[in-house]
């Protein structure tokens, strides 16, 4: 039987160096930084498309999934605070193997959600400027974004607050006021009639487009788990973890549902559904109110919280890289940290995912649709690495002296890894997600290949 505490206190020493100086506020808007962006304001049209209005019980039974997976992680960041979070967790309560997996795969996720977000970007800037290509914004911004990252964690954490509150404040705004569109408060009321009355009623595509639109609800939630990486960082974990996932959980499920309700029932779904990416539907809400001034405005939040998820995105796979680099996984390089206490080479190394969108977004218009499906897998794969995680947690310790503790174990857990099976079997089987599966398990083969060969080469340097 491994020790775990004492296995668990040298990866600490290992990931020493970061500065805990993130404060609980910051995690907070940190976490909804990365769990809030394109998913929501640009992915939503592709799950419309999918499931109509009926895309709200989508959002819900992701949503279940994304709860789930947060507080059963939160149990362990609480428990074990560490940069490399469920790499550390997969590797101490399940195998080394499924440490290296998960933080290659988590790192490669993020590199390419980096990527898709920077495409979004860039599409949305087509807005006011149409003429200039979207390579040419995607790589400008990403380059200013790895500025931000490598100052100190504490500019960042101030950094992301601000850009974060800015799309939270837009969402309660674009709430607010399409409540009072809803109810006619000041004018004529819209009512509800685009929820039921279009061609199809409330589900236009049956359960199928309601299961389909299940994919695009777990990507909008994906980066939630952002708090458990920041406990490395953070000045208070027993405290400030379990606050802060608590409280964006349930603020996250609340602004997806309500947010997409107005956007379906003020505008019929027909015309905010798309197949592909393309212009946010709550931009394409205030346009066809006929306010172009708002329609403008409502594309400047879109592009910041699309900024602000990259933003978030390079710092989860930065410190992926570094923990890896830490436990021997990777070059020793980018393990190596500024006097700020910042990886600075793994946050160079991990930029270059932008270089890779900017090529897509030249070569189809499909780019951030591939990108996403790539990034998905990854993603989802990781969720049910953390929920394994979280049951040889608990075998280990059992459920007492926890400051948080997961109601309805391990029921619960075992039915979010058989939702997210079905939905990675959903997108194998389907002609618009086959490309994940296509990228997705090669790279798990080879990171399998790979681990086998560097222990085999390394067996005493480092262990696993």
């Amino acid at each position: 039987m491994v020790d775990t505490e004492a296995e668990l206190a040298r990866i600490a020493t290992r990931e020493s160096g970061l500065k805990k100086s993130l404060s609980r506020g910051q995690v907070v808007m940190i976490g909804l930084g990365g769990a809030i962006g394109t998913g929501l304001f640009a992915g939503s049209s592709l799950a419309i498309g999918y499931a109509g209005p009926a895309v709200l019980i989508s959002y819900m039974i992701a949503g279940f999934a994304a709860i789930v997976m947060v507080l059963s992680l939160s149990e362990m960041a609480v428990a074990h605070p560490a940069a490399g979070s469920f790499g550390v967790y997969a590797e101490t309560y399940l195998n080394p193997w499924a440490g290296f997996v998960v933080r290659y795969t988590y790192w490669m996720e993020q590199v390419v959600a980096v990527g898709g977000e920077a495409v979004a970007v860039g599409v949305y800037m087509t807005f006011w400027f149409p003429d200039i290509p979207v390579w040419i914004w995607s790589v400008g911004f990403a380059a200013a974004l790895l500025f931000v990252n490598s100052r100190s964690v504490k500019n960042f954490g101030t950094f992301e607050y601000w850009f974060a509150l800015i799309k939270v404040t837009a969402i309660i705004a674009f709430i607010i006021l399409g409540l009072a569109g809803l109810f006619g408060l000041g004018r004529a009321p819209i009512g509800f009639h685009n929820l039921t009355g279009l061609p199809g009623g409330f589900m236009p595509h049956g359960f199928r487009g309601v299961w389909m639109a299940v994919i695009m609800g777990i990507f909008s939630y994906n980066g939630i788990e952002v708090i458990a990486v920041t406990s490395g960082e953070t000045a208070d974990p027993t405290r400030t973890i379990p606050a802060a996932l608590r409280t964006m959980a349930v603020r996250l499920i609340l602004f997806y549902l309500l947010a997409l309700t107005i956007v379906v029932a003020v505008v019929p779904w027909t015309q905010v559904g798309a197949t592909t990416f393309a212009q946010s539907p709550f931009v394409r809400v205030f346009a066809q109110s006929g306010i172009r001034e708002a329609a403008g405005i409502m594309n400047f939040v879109v592009i910041t919280a699309a900024l602000s998820s990259m933003n978030t995105n390079v710092y989860l796979c930065s410190r992926m890289l570094f923990s890896l680099s830490r436990g021997g996984y990777a070059p020793g390089f980018l393990g190596r940290l500024s006097k700020e206490g910042t990886p600075i080479p793994a946050i160079l190394v991990s930029g270059a995912g932008i270089l890779v969108a900017a090529a897509v977004s030249k070569l189809t218009p499909k780019a951030y649709s591939y990108l996403f499906g790539i990034a998905l897998f990854g993603g989802i794969v990781v969720w049910i690495i953390i929920l394994l995680s979280h049951i040889g947690f608990r075998r280990r310790h059992g459920d007492q002296n926890l400051a948080v503790k997961m109601p309805g174990f391990p029921v619960v857990q075992i039915v979010g890894i058989v939702l997210l099976s079905a939905v990675l079997v959903t997108m194998g089987t389907d002609k618009d997600w086959w490309l994940s599966w296509i990228v997705g398990v090669p790279w798990l083969v080879l990171l399998t290949l790979v681990y086998f060969v560097w222990k085999r080469r390394r067996p005493a340097d480092v262990p696993g």
